[in-house]
């Protein structure tokens, strides 16, 4: 495996992921405080407060060497406008697992971004990481995620019914992975 890697900027098409900064406060809390964007999520709405503690925390996670291990950049638009988040989190290094997962502006929905950064991040994991698997653990209820694993090559693993207690109620968990020589392929 290629650990330790110190997070350097990703570059795509349309994206690009690059560590959080300060200034990016403003757009992230409109993004983290939108119920409707945390609807599946594990959080409630988060104030202004407490995403300002979050992307500290977030912003510090510049290096994947062992397990728990996690970065999560800023996705930025052409114009280097922060629309979104990508989590990536290294789960074993026995295993060569890591787990990701995604969080965008409603603005930004449903143009590709999603997809195009995490490509990015799929691609660093099976290239220069030499990951074996990478998986996405989200709400079924989530279409939109459902259906961006899916156009990612991702199969759907496993569904654990009422496998958490979320928000008040009993909630399933699906689980979406994909393999090195099947994102190759």
């Amino acid at each position: 495996m290629g650990l330790p890697w110190n997070f350097s900027p990703l570059h795509g098409d349309r994206v690009h992921l690059d560590l959080l900064r300060p200034d990016d406060l403003d757009a992230l809390f409109a993004i983290q405080s939108d119920p409707e964007v945390c609807r599946y999520l594990l959080y409630e709405p988060r104030s202004r407060e407490k995403v300002q503690e979050v992307l500290a925390r977030d912003s510090a996670g510049t290096r994947l060497a062992e397990a728990g291990d996690f970065v999560q950049p800023a996705i930025q638009d052409a114009d280097g406008r922060l629309i979104g988040t990508i989590y990536f989190k290294i789960t074993s290094t026995e295993d060569a697992t890591a787990e990701i997962g995604w969080l965008l502006a409603p603005s930004a929905q449903g143009h590709g971004y999603a997809r195009e950064a995490a490509a990015l991040m799929l691609d660093l994991a099976f290239g220069e990481l030499g990951l074996h698997r990478v998986y996405a653990e989200l709400d079924p209820r989530n279409a939109a995620s459902v259906a961006l694993c899916l156009r990612l090559g991702m199969r759907h693993e496993a569904h654990f019914r009422e496998h958490m207690w979320f928000k008040g109620a009993w909630a399933d968990t699906g689980i979406y992975a994909v393999l090195a020589s099947e994102w190759r392929g």
